[in-house]
């Protein structure tokens, strides 16, 4: 099966099922030079009238220093099958492993970034916008308890710019 490009609106996936519970891979960088992290934390919308998924990752990840310098990440997202690969890619490092090689999982460059040729669905997003999540601004002290280190995440929010799926 190929990747067929659609419309952000025509995606008719739960959000909430696809990035919390199935997860995604965050990718950024270039086919010579990327790195891919598992998340389940994020979100997807309309904001400022364009289709946007933002994103968080905290500091200390390798990803970090690829999605802050490159303008565009994706969002790769797999069936059941990939669980291993998205649980290896989420607890080893990419500087001390080869994702790709450690897991199966091909890089493909899909429009403006880098997926995987192993992917249900990529949403490709050009960074507009990031902010530092603040301990000040938590209304829940709860909250707390996800930054024992206190390694805050930073937040990229990405205008949609294309989405793959399979046909």
């Amino acid at each position: 099966m190929d990747f067929v490009k659609i419309n952000p609106e025509d995606l008719k996936e739960n959000a909430v099922q696809i990035i919390g519970y199935d997860w995604m891979l965050i990718t950024a960088g270039n086919l010579n030079k990327y790195n891919t992290m598992t998340a389940s934390w994020g979100g997807m919308g309309l904001l400022w009238n364009k289709p946007v998924m933002f994103i968080f990752i905290r500091p200390q990840r390798y990803t970090y220093q690829f999605v802050e310098r490159e303008d565009y990440f994706s969002c790769s997202f797999f069936t059941e099958e990939y669980r291993d690969a998205l649980n290896f890619c989420g607890s080893a490092s990419g500087r001390d492993y080869d994702k790709a090689k450690e897991t199966g999982l091909h890089p493909i460059i899909l429009g403006e970034s880098v997926a995987f040729n192993e992917s249900r669905i990529v949403i490709n997003c050009k960074k507009v916008y990031y902010q530092d999540i603040l301990p000040d601004n938590f209304l829940n002290e709860n909250i707390m308890k996800h930054y024992p280190a206190k390694d805050y995440h930073r937040m990229f929010i990405g205008e949609i710019t294309e989405v793959w799926t399979r046909e």
